[in-house]
C-alpha cells in the first residue's frame, strides 16, 4: 500500500502535468485575434466652436468587434477647418469639411466632419459699389455678421455675378474679372451666399 506521503506526491505530480497540458492546449488552440479593419465615426455637422466626440470600433479576423479606446491616433486632414485632440474630440474652427482619421495598429479609417457658421444675421460684401476698367479684376470680401461677432466667409461663401456680359466671377474666391471687350458700360450685381443668407453689392465696368 502506498503511504500517505507517496499519495500526495503522486497527486501533486498529476496536477502539475495537468496544468502543463492545459497550458499547451491554450497556446496551441487559443490565439489573440488579428485586427483586420477599423470603423470611425460619427460623420457629423457641427458649428464653429462646437465639438463632437469621435470613436473607433475594431473588427477582428475571428468576426468579433471591439470599441477601441486609448491607443487610437487621431488626425484632421484640414486643421484650419476642424482640429482633433488626442482623445478624439473634434472642434469646429471655420466653415468647410475635414476628414478626421483614426489609426490603430496597422488599420485606419476616416469620417467627414462638416463645420457650419450658425445664426448669420446678414452678410456684408466689400468693396461697396465699385467701378472697374475693362479687363481688370476686383477681389471682393464677404463678412458674415453674427450674434457673436463678424466672421470672414470670403473663401467659404458661394459667389455669383448677375450679368455674364460684364465679366466672370470665381464662385469660390470672390475674384471678379471684367470683360476686356465691351460696346457699352455694364453693371452687375455681385452676391455672396453663406448659410442661406445673401449679401450683395453692385459693380460697374467702364466703357471705353
Amino acid at each position: 500500500m502506498l503511504s500517505s506521503k507517496k499519495k500526495l506526491q503522486l497527486v501533486a505530480a498529476f496536477a502539475t502535468l495537468l496544468l502543463f497540458a492545459v497550458g499547451v492546449a491554450c497556446n496551441g488552440f487559443f490565439v489573440n485575434p488579428t485586427l483586420t479593419g477599423i470603423t470611425v465615426g460619427p460623420t457629423a455637422t457641427i458649428q464653429i466652436g462646437g465639438t463632437v466626440q469621435m470613436g473607433a470600433v475594431g473588427t477582428f479576423n475571428d468576426g468579433s468587434t471591439k470599441t477601441l479606446g486609448t491607443g487610437v491616433n487621431w488626425t484632421s486632414g484640414t486643421p484650419s477647418v476642424a482640429t482633433v485632440s488626442t482623445a478624439g474630440i473634434v472642434t469646429g474652427v471655420a466653415q468647410g469639411t475635414s476628414q478626421v482619421t483614426g489609426s490603430y495598429q496597422t488599420q485606419s479609417n476616416s469620417a467627414t466632419i462638416t463645420v457650419q457658421l450658425a445664426n448669420i444675421q446678414s452678410i456684408t460684401v466689400t468693396p461697396a459699389n465699385p467701378t472697374v476698367a475693362q479687363g481688370s479684376t476686383e477681389q471682393f470680401k464677404a463678412v458674415a455678421n453674427t450674434a457673436s461677432g463678424p466672421v470672414d466667409v470670403t473663401n467659404s461663401a458661394t459667389w455669383n455675378s448677375s450679368n455674364a456680359a460684364a465679366g466672370t466671377m470665381d464662385t469660390a474666391t470672390g475674384l471678379f474679372t471684367a470683360a476686356s471687350s465691351l460696346t457699352s458700360a455694364q453693371t452687375t450685381v455681385i452676391s455672396a451666399t453663406s448659410g442661406g443668407i445673401v449679401g450683395q453689392t453692385n459693380l460697374t465696368v467702364q466703357f471705353p
